[in-house]
C-alpha cells in the first residue's frame, strides 16, 4: 500500500492550497481517511478526518472553517482544501488511512509553507 501526498508549496498568508493523496495497492476496506501535520519542534496534529461510511468529517479547532477534507471514490484519493492560510499552518502534511482492522497506513508528507 502506498500513499502519495502532493500539492504543498509556498503560499502567502490568506492564500489557499489543495493537497491530494493517492492511495494505491491492495488494501482492505478503508474506514477512515485523514490528514495530520507536524511542524519542527511541535507535536503531530490530526487536522481532518473523514469516515468512509457516512462521510462524517472532523476537524481540529485550529483549522475548523478554513480546511475541508473530501474523497474521490473512483480515484481512491483524499483531498484537503486549505483556505485562509496562516503562518502557523506551516508544517509537513501527511495523509493516512485506517482499514477495517484498525491498521493505519501513511505516506511521505508534503511541505506547506505560509509566509510573506
Amino acid at each position: 500500500v502506498q500513499l502519495q501526498a502532493s500539492g504543498g508549496g509556498l503560499v502567502q498568508p490568506g492564500g489557499s492550497l489543495r493537497l491530494s493523496c493517492k492511495v494505491s495497492g491492495r488494501i482492505r476496506s478503508i474506514n477512515t481517511m485523514g490528514w495530520y501535520r507536524q511542524a519542527p519542534g511541535n507535536q503531530r496534529e490530526v487536522v481532518a478526518t473523514l469516515t468512509t461510511s457516512g462521510g462524517k468529517t472532523n476537524y481540529a479547532d485550529s483549522v475548523k472553517g478554513r480546511f475541508t477534507i473530501s474523497r474521490n471514490n473512483v480515484e481512491n484519493t483524499v483531498h484537503l482544501q486549505m483556505n485562509s492560510l496562516k503562518p502557523e499552518d506551516t508544517a509537513a502534511y501527511y495523509c493516512y488511512v485506517v482499514d477495517d482492522t484498525g491498521f493505519n497506513y501513511w505516506g511521505r508528507g508534503t511541505l506547506v509553507t505560509v509566509s510573506s
